[in-house]
């Protein structure tokens, strides 16, 4: 069922709850119709040679350090010996596949495909540090024959051009991942494989190279039910992904407008304001695990107080945020007023509810935006894009 589809069936729900004043019912219709697009698994599988940096990219992808408790381990040895799930720390949905390296003395290639069980992969993403080798042409052969995407990475490349520039009288960048680029895809085709696709990063430089021309081709190959979860979950390297990010969040924010009208609908004073508070709290939260920003510390830049270590974004600090705008003031102060004039005021009510929330939640994601710009602006400094 597509997305227009499912708003009509979800507005048809909202409508018979209406006429039968059920405002609980309609509140979680629209709460399943946000969070079911959020809730599609998508589950990425990484495999090569052991010491490829197989699992430093699955650190990489999900956002966090090697050293973390929740890290895949890494090493200079082959320390995936089982097929291993990682999730993503904001988004358990999505799951990197930590695959053991094929063609190792522990797993042959002819075994591999068998072991790792891989028909529930989405994709798969086959990564060398050095150059790409008969076994990995075999693996991609064999998921080509089961209909699926195959992407190849050459890690390490930070490394690479450390190496080139102390060695090279006339060092040039461009020219060199170039060279290196063409180099795996002339051996790849050499090993049968037409036209590969092949990326150049660093897992330790995602801001880098070629991480953001690999998360760009896995947007546009995917089904369109799991681009928008591959987006939110990935890491903020370029300011495209932090645009189409906002751009996700916006499209959110009229279910979340209309919500609150039916929060107004209620006539007891105070409950639109609770109904509000939640509905801005959890976009807030959400704001934060999208752009990986410190809301504590974004909303009190705001209002100039000092942040307290420890806390956490409450409702009462969004309201002390809100406060300071005129407009928003003023459009609760209208809705609470309009809400007892006869026949006219609840609808009333509810309109300037939805128009309040709709104000405050851009004025929080475009923040949130902005504060994950500046910080993605100051991680990518001269940063090479190939």
């Amino acid at each position: 069922m597509g997305d227009q589809a499912e708003l009509d069936q979800c507005k048809e729900h909202i409508k018979k709850a209406l006429e039968n004043g059920i405002v609980a019912l309609i509140a979680e219709k629209m709460r399943e119709f946000l969070e079911k697009h959020e809730q599609v698994p998508l589950n990425i599988a990484v495999t090569g040679e052991s010491g490829s940096g197989k699992s430093s990219f699955v650190n990489a992808f999900r956002g966090v350090d090697n050293k973390d408790e929740n890290a895949a381990a890494t090493g200079c040895v082959e320390t995936t010996t089982e097929v291993k799930s990682y999730n993503h720390p904001k988004y358990p949905n999505v799951t990197l596949w930590d695959l053991p390296g094929i063609g190792t003395t522990k797993f042959t290639a002819d075994k591999y495909l068998e072991h790792i069980e891989f028909k529930k992969f989405d994709f798969f993403i086959i990564i060398s540090d050095t150059r790409f080798r008969e076994n990995d042409a075999k693996l991609a052969q064999e998921i080509q024959n089961m209909e699926k995407k195959f992407y190849f990475v050459r890690t390490k490349i930070d490394h690479n051009m450390q190496d080139e520039e102390r060695s090279q009288r006339d060092f040039n960048e461009e020219n060199t991942l170039d060279r290196i680029r063409k180099n795996c895809t002339e051996g790849l085709e050499k090993l049968h494989i037409p036209s590969p696709k092949v990326f150049l990063i660093s897992n330790f430089e995602p801001h880098q190279y070629g991480f953001e021309r690999l998360c760009h081709t896995l947007e546009e190959e995917l089904p369109q039910h799991q681009q928008h979860v591959l987006l939110l979950a990935l890491p903020n390297i370029s300011q495209e992904i932090c645009n189409k990010k906002r751009k996700i969040l916006k499209a959110k924010i009229k279910y979340c407008a209309l919500m609150s009208a039916v929060g107004a609908a209620v006539p007891v004073p105070g409950t639109s304001v609770a109904v509000d508070g939640g509905i801005t709290l959890k976009f807030v939260r959400k704001c934060q695990d999208v752009f990986h920003v410190d809301g504590v510390k974004l909303l009190h830049s705001v209002i100039k107080e000092p942040v307290e270590s420890g806390k956490k974004v409450t409702v009462d600090l969004i309201l002390r945020v809100l406060s300071s705008s005129v407009v928003f003031t003023s459009l609760i102060v209208a809705e609470e007023g309009t809400r007892f004039i006869p026949i006219f005021g609840i609808p009333i009510a509810m309109a300037l509810s939805s128009i309040a929330t709709y104000t405050a939640l851009t004025f929080f994601l475009d923040k949130f935006t902005e504060a994950a710009q500046k910080a993605n602006m100051k991680a990518v400094g001269l940063g090479t894009q190939v």
